[in-house]
């Protein structure tokens, strides 16, 4: 994902690295602080497969540089955004960097396709915690802590769905029976 961060920034316009990062940085860091140690080899790389260019920037100082989007690293991003993987679909974090550039998709067709997949995963029941294969609810939870968890999931779901429907142009069920689940899909712990 941090890659995706990279090209779909660098569609806005062109960056020094030290912007690319505060920006990666402000969209990712709380969730998946970025480190110079995993920034600076996902640039190499994408240079290297010449998805973005690397030129001197004399006016910046010694060693200074610009980075900026090439044409095959803009259909790389937009080939991304539009086909993201199952687990972008599914992890909140990698989601959510689709969801940031998802705009660059020409094709509003292609974007509800990718946001109808995310409204199907979080309609689908689930829990952190089950008994047996059943998803258990935060009413069913005697930890506080366990179901406080839960109850926050439940209303971030909720609102996403929501949010979702919306962008979508679709009503909601006449029953939501997803929003009664002990939820599902929230913002669970970052991957790694």
């Amino acid at each position: 994902m941090l890659e995706l961060a990279i090209l779909g920034f660098l569609a806005e316009g062109p960056l020094p690295g030290h912007e690319l990062r505060r920006r990666i940085s402000q969209l990712t860091g709380y969730t998946r602080p970025v480190s110079d140690g995993s920034l600076y080899p996902a640039i190499n790389r994408l240079t290297r497969a010449g998805l973005i260019e690397r030129r001197a920037d004399p006016a910046a100082g010694a060693a200074r540089y610009v980075l900026s989007l090439t044409a095959a690293g803009r259909a790389e991003m937009l080939q991304r955004l539009g086909k993201p993987a199952d687990h972008e679909i599914t992890d909140f974090t990698r989601f959510y960097i689709v969801l940031a550039f998802l705009s660059h998709l020409p094709d509003v067709a292609e974007q509800h396709a990718v946001l109808r997949r995310r409204l199907e995963f979080l309609e689908e029941p689930a829990s952190f915690f089950y008994d047996n294969e059943r998803p258990l609810r935060a009413e069913e939870i005697a930890d506080p802590y366990r179901r406080g968890m839960l109850l926050t999931a439940r209303a971030t779901s909720r609102a996403e769905r929501t949010w979702l429907r919306e962008t979508l142009g679709e009503e909601p069920p006449a029953f939501d029976t997803a929003c009664t689940d002990s939820d599902p899909h929230a913002p669970a712990a970052p991957a790694s």
